[in-house]
C-alpha cells in the first residue's frame, strides 16, 4: 500500500506527525496527530472508519 493511500483506525499509533483526516468523504473532520501517539476516536456522529495523512509536519525529513 502506498504512503498516500495508507490508512489507519482509531487507536493505533501514528507513523508520522501530520494532519490526518477521516475517510468520511465530507472533508470536515480532521486531527493534528504526533508521531508515536495513538490516534483519537472518530468524532460523534462521523460515518468514517479510519484517518489519512494529508499534510506531513515535517515533509524535508
Amino acid at each position: 500500500m502506498s504512503e498516500e493511500t495508507a490508512t489507519w483506525h482509531p487507536g493505533e499509533i501514528v507513523p508520522e506527525s501530520g494532519i490526518y483526516a477521516c475517510d468520511c468523504g465530507q472533508g470536515h473532520h480532521w486531527s493534528t496527530d504526533v508521531k508515536g501517539h495513538r490516534f483519537p476516536p472518530l468524532p460523534a456522529g462521523c460515518p468514517g472508519a479510519t484517518w489519512s495523512l494529508r499534510m506531513d509536519a515535517h515533509p524535508d525529513t
